[in-house]
């Protein structure tokens, strides 16, 4: 029999499936457990609620300290939340006491000289000695108390990505480290969009405010039906696209210079940490 909603017998049980392993992880531990044993690789959204979700950069320590000074000098798209404690070491303590970077992420990039070359759902066979990891900041935590004050998420209405987009906004440069900004949207109405303002401007520390709203086309962005990373929402007539910094940035700037190795996580596939969401709340 098909499900009384009218969706086909394979989506609904794909939807079920991630509803039992959401609720299996409802803390940061439980998450990570999870991904580690390979058991899910897609969007960590929805798992861990109130729990801070991160971005993932890893390069080689020879850049570390051009790139913490990259994020020190653009923590709009780039807000450091951890970072390794020493070259190889594959914990943050500070992030979640069990914590391995290698395999606690759904699925991760492998980039080498610039050029997508994997995705996978560990990385400890492309592990070194010499790697530096970066957490980020993520959208999830302000999208958490979006949702809270009652507004609509498009991208989570319609089980998607949020769509993500290269602009012409420079970043700051630090040694070989500069390039656009990436920025993700999220349409409102007009009085939804001033209420998103005044609630992310509370959570400076990942991504606080919007960086623009309305006329995508000051920022670069051409046509918003096709985002260069993510998936493509609907934006009404009477809705004005909003635009947020986004810790993807690091994968454009990244690609500017070709290190010999780097590595991310998959848009929407995050780090899920211990730290609650309302530890990065300003007020």
């Amino acid at each position: 029999m098909a499900p009384q909603d009218g969706t086909a017998p394979g989506v609904a049980n794909e939807a079920n499936g991630l509803t039992a392993l959401q609720a299996r992880a409802r803390t940061g531990v439980e998450a990570r457990r999870l991904y580690r044993t390979n058991a899910y690789t897609g969007f960590t959204h929805g798992f861990a609620p109130g729990f801070v979700q991160g971005n993932l950069a890893v390069l080689p320590s020879v850049l570390a300290a051009d790139f913490l000074r990259f994020c020190q000098l653009n923590p709009k798209p780039c807000p450091l939340i951890g970072m390794s404690p020493r070259p190889g070491d594959p914990s943050i303590p500070e992030l979640g006491a069990d914590l391995d970077i290698r395999t606690d992420i759904p699925k991760y990039r492998v980039w080498r000289k610039g050029e997508l070359v994997a995705e996978v759902a560990d990385i400890r066979e492309v592990w070194r000695d010499d790697l530096v990891a970066f957490v980020l900041g993520c959208s999830f935590s302000f999208e958490d108390a979006l949702v809270e004050d009652g507004l609509e998420l498009r991208h989570q209405s319609c089980g998607c990505n949020v769509p993500m987009f290269r602009t012409n906004i420079p970043c700051q440069p630090s040694g070989p480290f500069s390039g656009p900004m990436v920025v993700s949207m999220r349409p409102f109405k007009p009085a939804d969009a001033i209420r998103a303002v005044q609630i992310t401007s509370r959570f400076p520390a990942v991504h606080g405010a919007p960086v623009h709203i309305g006329l995508p086309e000051l920022i670069g962005i051409h046509d918003i039906t096709c985002p260069d990373y993510g998936d493509a929402v609907d934006v009404a007539a009477d809705e004005l696209p909003v635009f947020w910094a986004c810790g993807v940035t690091p994968q454009a700037v990244i690609a500017n210079i070709a290190p010999e190795i780097a590595i991310t996580h998959a848009p929407g596939s995050m780090l899920v940490t211990d730290v609650r969401n309302s530890r990065l709340s300003a007020f």
